[in-house]
């Protein structure tokens, strides 16, 4: 039984040939993570004792059915267990569709389980998009296949770590399709999004800073329109609705100093996928968050790839983790006072 304050959190997998099992059992085999939250990892059970293996780590695997089954104390972990595969198929450091099936199904068992409330939040490991468009999904990521699950259809990414929080108008698509998806209703969207989560998070009267698309913000209008004629309009009737947003859209090459460094708005809103996180990365490449706003649940995740790389060494760093467990608590708690802005 879990009490009323602390949330339960569905940590998935990813895919489970990548570097998300062992981060999840370096964080799950530290006894803070309990004090706060109760987690139950979706995944498998083999791989996270062989996770555990490699760490030279000692915690008891406790498979359950549902998150009731669950026993949240030092010492155990909980996974819902999907028996997808036997251990004895799966190449770790390696792209196959076998993980990319099993990411995949990871991550509908946790967003179903947030749908049906049996799960306060949900966290997630990386997934490889090349494994998961193998096993016949195809996706271009977990906002995509979050957004399509919960049949949500204003859906942004935000990247957070600590007081540095950017979201996006538009993410994984071609530069050419992002420059025409700077558009005014969608703007306002994110506006809307960014304002809501930011609130969400604690942040009572936050202010946000729009980020141009070109150069300069255009010089009205010698090097591009786009911010004249979308993004100023966006910004005048977020301002005009009581949302403290800058008067004007700022230059790209500034506007993250100016939260970096002069913590002049709470949140940043890029107007697409490189712009946002090359910024965001420069600033936190190991502890950074991705948030996904817009969902009727609530979703955070790791920032970083599976680095297929370095599995199976221990040298994964759980930093990312630690931090998406972390946002996913205090959102899970202010969930009831502001969830009828965010969905």
């Amino acid at each position: 039984m879990k009490d009323t304050t602390t949330p339960i959190l569905a940590i998935t997998m990813g895919d489970p040939a990548g570097c998300g099992p062992e981060i999840i059992a370096k964080v799950l085999t530290d006894e803070n993570v309990y004090q706060t939250s109760f987690p139950i990892v979706i995944g498998s059970a083999q791989v996270m004792q062989w996770a555990l293996d490699v760490l030279g780590k000692q915690a008891e695997i406790r498979i359950i059915k549902k998150p009731s089954d669950a026993q949240y104390v030092p010492g155990k972990i909980n996974v819902l267990d999907l028996e997808i595969f036997d251990i004895s198929e799966l190449q770790f450091g390696k792209i196959q569709a076998l993980a990319g099936r099993a990411a995949f199904e990871y991550l509908t068992c946790a967003i179903d389980l947030a749908m049906a409330n049996e799960v306060d939040a949900i966290v997630t490991a990386p997934l490889s998009k090349e494994a998961m468009n193998l096993a016949g999904f195809h996706f271009d990521g977990h906002t995509e296949i979050l957004g399509t699950r919960t049949k949500s259809k204003k859906v942004t990414m935000m990247l957070a770590s600590k007081d540095f929080r950017v979201t996006h108008v538009s993410t994984h698509c071609s530069l050419r399709q992002a420059i025409d998806r700077c558009k005014t209703d969608r703007i306002l969207d994110v506006i809307h999004l960014t304002h809501s989560a930011l609130k969400q998070m604690e942040i009572n009267d936050p202010v946000i800073g729009i980020a141009g698309l070109n150069p300069h913000c255009g010089e009205n209008g010698l090097f591009g329109t786009e911010d004249v004629e979308q993004i100023q309009p966006a910004i005048d009737l977020a301002r005009q609705e009581g949302i403290r947003v800058y008067e004007a859209p700022i230059p790209p090459d500034t506007v993250f100093v100016r939260m970096a460094q002069f913590h002049e708005f709470d949140a940043v809103i890029a107007q697409y996928h490189d712009q946002g996180h090359i910024a965001s990365k420069i600033v936190d490449f190991w502890g950074g968050v991705n948030i996904t706003l817009g969902l009727p649940i609530i979703r955070t995740s790791v920032d970083h790839g599976t680095a297929f790389d370095i599995v199976g060494s221990g040298k994964a760093n759980p930093e990312s983790l630690v931090n998406a467990i972390e946002y996913a608590r205090v959102m899970a708690k202010n969930r009831s006072v502001h969830e009828n802005s965010i969905v």
